[in-house]
């Protein structure tokens, strides 16, 4: 969406802030692809099937990516409503879903120091690179 902005001439969105944001849409898919192919892989399927189930349960994205920019003149306006809400139900999921089921079982202290490191990453390139 921001690489819709920048491409729209839009001067509020600056090129090193797409690529932030692919930074951070990329950083978060190799959980989310693992929480699809690990499962597979311990039910049964084979490595490639499990990668390749992986893979695609993100080929939305790009799918998306698409048709914001060919759509780019209705999408721009809504830029900040559709991050925003992206990022509601991003922390929706972690504060209803990640965070009591990481404090559940005997180490339990490596959730938190993964939510910091995360975290830790994720301020590291909005510093650094935005």
């Amino acid at each position: 969406m921001c690489f819709a902005g920048f491409l729209s001439g839009n001067s509020g969105i600056a090129l090193i802030e797409a690529i932030v944001l692919a930074i951070g849409i990329a950083i978060q898919n190799i959980p989310e692809g693992a929480i699809i192919s690990m499962p597979l892989k311990m039910s049964g399927k084979s490595r490639s099937e499990a990668f390749i189930s992986g893979v695609l349960s993100g080929i939305v994205e790009p799918i998306a990516a698409m048709t914001t920019v060919l759509l780019i003149n209705m999408v721009v306006p809504l830029l900040p409503y559709l991050l925003s809400f992206a990022a509601g139900a991003m922390i929706y999921v972690v504060a209803e879903e990640l965070i009591p089921e990481m404090h559940e079982g005997k180490k339990s202290a490596l959730g938190v120091i993964g939510v910091t490191i995360g975290f830790v990453v994720m301020m590291v390139l909005d510093i650094a690179l935005g």
